[in-house]
């Protein structure tokens, strides 16, 4: 079952969309491509990648319009303006879709798996580290984690915050103790436009700060394209959304 909802966010000052598909089972949010949709996953089968798993209630998926990313492919205003998009979004995440997504499961403490591919990776990614006591998982597929080279400007506090391969090298402390009860995993392709280097420096960081990761290395035939992510959420929800012990 799908359901599609808006409201006006007061952190982004704008609509955004908001879909859900399934009724019960492990919250998992699906971020968009950089300038996609809330709507993006489903057009592109990835819901039908996962009908299975909904219909046994292993899962319930979330999406949400990439707000950030629609600003910084447009290149809309200026970088500072930019940056603060990025940072005001990432308090939407956690402020205002975590709220609703727990109440749509009737639990005010679930934990969230964090999912997405190319700048939907890097968003993952930033929720997970950001937001360690909503988040249990991240799935990065593909990523673009360093956007400062899209930017071209001095790093600003509300990219600083929003960015964690700026910020987890100085973390410590409790942030930190958090982070290292969570787990990322990261895959990429070798093939058209796939950076698989940004990967392997992302879990070389996690590494170095004693947060649980993976990197899986898909090889030179896999692209940067839906074919190879939908594949990859065949293979990885086995590990995210295990059966249950009868199943």
């Amino acid at each position: 079952m799908k359901l599609t909802t808006s409201w006006h966010s007061p952190r982004l000052d704008q609509i955004v969309n908001i879909s859900r598909w399934g009724e019960v089972g492990t919250p998992f949010l699906m971020f968009p491509t950089a300038g996609g949709d809330a709507e993006e996953i489903e057009r592109f089968l990835v819901i039908d990648t996962l009908a299975d798993y909904l219909a046994d209630g292993r899962i319930k998926v979330y999406s949400c319009d990439s707000v950030a990313g629609r600003v910084m492919l447009g290149q809309e205003g200026s970088p500072e303006h930019r940056m603060r998009v990025m940072n005001q979004f990432q308090n939407f995440i956690c402020h205002e879709l975590v709220p609703a997504i727990r109440d749509d499961c009737n639990d005010p403490a679930i934990e969230i798996v964090a999912g997405g591919s190319s700048i939907g990776a890097f968003n993952a990614l930033a929720a997970l580290c950001r937001f360690p006591d909503v988040f249990s998982h991240a799935l990065c597929m593909s990523g673009t984690y360093d956007l400062e080279r899209f930017l071209k400007a001095g790093v600003t506090e509300d990219f600083y915050y929003s960015s964690p391969v700026h910020y987890l090298p100085e973390l410590e402390g409790d942030a930190l103790e958090a982070l290292q009860r969570r787990f990322v995993l990261l895959a990429s392709g070798r093939g058209r436009a796939e950076d698989i280097d940004e990967s392997w420096r992302v879990a070389s960081l996690l590494g170095e700060k004693g947060i649980p990761n993976r990197m899986d290395d898909w090889g030179e035939e896999w692209h940067h394209d839906w074919p190879t992510w939908r594949n990859m959420l065949v293979r990885y929800m086995v590990e995210l959304a295990p059966r249950v012990d009868g199943d």
